[in-house]
């Protein structure tokens, strides 16, 4: 047994270890600091290290009669999630570093995902701004404000790329596209962490959820996911590797199976690829209770698998208590040896060493910082202005966009007046109360200008279950208990009144996101009626959509004569709603998601592989050809759509020559002009095809993308650099590199409508 020393003799120990210059034998500071930490621990301790339970709710003052406070006085809590305020992590990390022998201060995480209280657009809106700086900067806002409230690791970002919008959790990624999501992935980790972990208004990132989560089988949430590693490599684990790249500091392992291996335990994933490919030095942590799910994997009982989980790289277990209660017997019978554990323990050290928590555990205990950082005007103007670059116009008959603030403005609908589902999923800090509702915006936007009449209209669904369920976490939409009849009558007589309706549709706020799966993609059915009825009035229509995935909206838009996708914009939402309804921001959003005509489309995505008997330019139906009886193969929205209250043209792609070499790179440009009346900004697209390769490729694959602001009447030319590298791709056995040969090139608003022009790889 070593000897141990007393709290003042280690405090001495860690100042000493902490200030001096020089380090025994060449090593860094953080090695020299944890192996001294190491080198006091008992094999328990350092179980206690890998083990992160949820503290719960705790009211000031109750922390220490709770039973994580014994756990933690014991040195079996490594770190505490779904904890908040600087008075209750004040608390926690008092007992950790106060009453535990070894003195370790506790790490505290939450799901911050798309802000904390001042709440940005959920993160599959957010990618809809195209604009990483925006994305970058609403991070940064988030890591100060939970950072300000004592939290310095958040969950996030999630990179998943998914093309099945029936799985719910397509709302907390970027889309479809590994190109767009690696570029998104990278902003993120640099606003959560920026340029020094150890300044106390930055947080530790753990990007999520490695790997291939946003693939499961039917859409259905923790379902299988089974694919090629070819696959694998080109079109899904590039946004992972992109954080890795970024210096992301954790991981957590998703829940699904990847060949037929559960990730929490798959050591293909967690060491060969993450640490020996990638070069990934942070921890790894499971998702939630993710160690013993694995028993219902039927991958063993949960001594077993949690002994596979630390042999495979995981670091750390979230509430499964697996690895704290099981690893010294498994340690004892030979199953896992002591260095294992020593390893793990290890990196959840160095996490803590980056934070600066062996220099000050309390660095984010600061009461000032929680009363004037956290919800102040500044970050709720930000908020503001991100989720008006969020929105996506989809539609705009007759220019009927932007409103005039004047006339009598109907505002129907379950959406409009819904303060709590303005935030969106995940968003666990948010003040409800203090959320803009549609109804709030339009009001202040138009003062005594204009005139702004209310009705709900209809409730949610029809189903008061589905409702419910659609409705959780403190989102209610307060059900209306009168008939659906009774509620689309009051909203007629509103709109008589009106010169333009504008609709508050779509999902609830717990409608997407996790366990939130869906198979029927539609609007509900009641909410439908009250558009058709709305429409028979004969007043202009504006559909004002919310939404956490891409809906079936065929009959919308066929019918309906403005669509406005609002996503779920944050805690400002109803403001940015009311900016854009009413021109004071030109909407330049553009899907990062394709929209399906039908569920029976599913899964469908831009860059898709071409059959041997392709429809191509033949006309919908052609019997023997990869196409369906019903409907066509075209989307009603492609990936990188959407309008503007202004016109762009483009002009033909300019090539600095049609020939390149691997050493070499091409220069793409076009001339984009602002032809309309209005200000605005375009997301320009560069696109490429492979036209013959040793492993097929897409049809389309994106490449680069500006964000582009022009004056009307402006022209602006945008130039790409096309190198060598964004040619290349894993090929059949997984080495990395182009091929030479023909490539089509495409230049424009969105994958579909594009200038093509063609060049060649020597």
């Amino acid at each position: 047994m070593k000897i141990r020393i007393g709290l003042f003799g280690f405090l001495l120990a860690f100042i000493v270890l902490a200030c001096s210059k020089p380090t025994p034998n060449g090593r860094d500071r953080m090695t020299v600091v944890v192996d001294s930490v190491l080198g006091q621990m008992t094999l328990e301790e350092k179980i206690g290290q890998l083990n992160l339970p949820s503290a719960g709710a705790f009211t000031t003052g109750a922390v220490e009669s709770s039973d994580i406070a014994k756990k933690i006085e014991e040195g079996k809590v490594g770190g505490l999630f779904n904890i908040k305020t600087v008075a209750n992590i004040r608390e926690m990390q008092k007992i950790a570093v106060e009453k535990s022998r070894t003195k370790i201060p506790l790490i505290f995480g939450m799901d911050v995902i798309h802000g904390y209280q001042s709440v940005f657009p959920i993160p599959l809106g957010l990618s809809c701004s195209w604009d990483t700086k925006l994305i970058e900067r609403s991070a940064r806002i988030a890591a100060q404000e939970a950072s300000a409230d004592g939290i310095n690791w958040t969950f996030s970002p999630m990179v998943d790329i998914s093309r099945d919008p029936r799985w719910g959790r397509i709302s907390e990624g970027s889309g479809e596209d590994p190109f767009l999501g690696a570029a998104i992935a990278k902003a993120m980790v640099r606003g959560f962490q920026g340029n020094d972990l150890k300044a106390n208004n930055t947080i530790m990132s753990c990007v999520k959820h490695y790997a291939l989560y946003g693939a499961a089988e039917s859409g259905r949430d923790y379902n299988t996911t089974d694919m090629s590693r070819h696959r694998m490599y080109n079109e899904y684990l590039p946004p992972y590797k992109a954080a890795v790249d970024a210096g992301v500091g954790s991981v957590m392992a998703s829940f699904n199976e990847i060949d037929g291996v559960p990730a929490t335990a798959n050591k293909w994933l967690l060491t060969d690829v993450l640490r020996k490919e990638w070069g990934f030095t942070g921890f790894v942590v499971s998702d939630y209770t993710g160690v013993s799910e694995m028993s219902a994997h039927g991958f063993g009982d949960l001594q077993t698998v949690s002994a596979k989980a630390l042999d495979a790289g995981l670091d750390m277990d979230m509430v499964s208590e697996g690895l704290l209660t099981t690893l010294m017997k498994s340690v004892k019978e030979g199953k896992i040896i002591e260095e294992q554990i020593t390893q793990a323990c290890r990196r959840v050290l160095e996490a803590k060493y980056k934070l600066g928590l062996f220099d000050d555990p309390y660095k984010y205990c600061n009461d000032d910082r929680a009363r004037t950082e956290i919800f102040n005007t500044s970050n709720r103007a930000e908020a503001r202005n991100t989720a008006a670059q969020s929105f996506v116009l989809l539609k705009n008959k007759d220019q009927i966009l932007p409103l005039l603030k004047k006339g009598t403005i109907a505002l129907i609908g379950p959406l409009a007046d819904a303060k709590e589902n303005m935030t969106g999923t995940w968003s666990v800090a948010a003040r409800f109360s203090e959320s803009i509702s549609v109804r709030e915006g339009l009001q202040k936007a138009v003062g005594s200008n204009a005139k702004i009449v209310y009705a709900k209209g209809s409730n949610l669904d029809a189903d008061e279950a589905i409702e419910e369920r659609a409705t959780m976490f403190g989102k209610s939409l307060h059900r209306d208990q009168r008939s659906a009849e009774q509620l689309r009558n009051e909203a007629l007589a509103i709109a008589k009144q009106a010169d333009v309706i504008v609709a508050a549709v779509g999902e609830a706020a717990e409608m997407s996101g996790e366990s939130s799966s869906r198979t029927n993609l539609e609007i509900p059915e009641v909410q439908i009626e009250l558009i058709k009825a709305l429409l028979k009035t004969g007043k202009p229509v504006v559909l004002v959509l919310f939404t956490g995935r891409p809906l079936v909206l065929k009959w919308e838009q066929d019918n309906v004569p403005v669509i406005l996708n609002v996503w779920f914009g944050g805690s400002e939402a109803g403001d940015a709603i009311a900016d854009v309804l009413f021109g004071d921001v030109n909407p330049s959003g553009k899907l990062t998601t394709t929209f399906p005509q039908n569920v029976g489309q599913l899964p469908l995505y831009y860059a898709q592989k071409s059959t041997g008997r392709p429809l191509a330019d033949a006309k919908w139906f052609q019997k023997f050809l990869s196409n369906y009886l019903d409907v066509s193969n075209d989307p009603v929205y492609p990936f990188g759509f959407g309008l503007s209250y202004t016109k762009f043209v483009y002009s033909e792609i300019k090539m600095s020559k049609v020939e390149m070499n691997t050493a070499d790179s091409i220069s793409v440009s076009v001339d984009l002009s602002n032809v309309g009346t209005r200000d605005g900004a375009e997301v320009v697209q560069l696109y490429i095809r492979d036209l013959v390769g040793s492993v097929t490729r897409p049809v389309k694959e994106l490449k680069g993308f500006q964000k582009v602001f022009l004056k009307a009447g402006e022209t602006k030319t945008i130039t790409f650099q096309l190198t060598n590298e964004l040619l290349s791709f894993y090929r059949h056995d997984l080495s990395f590199g182009s091929e030479p040969g023909e490539f089509q090139l495409f230049v424009g608003a969105n994958s579909r409508d594009v200038k093509q022009s063609r060049f060649t790889l020597r």
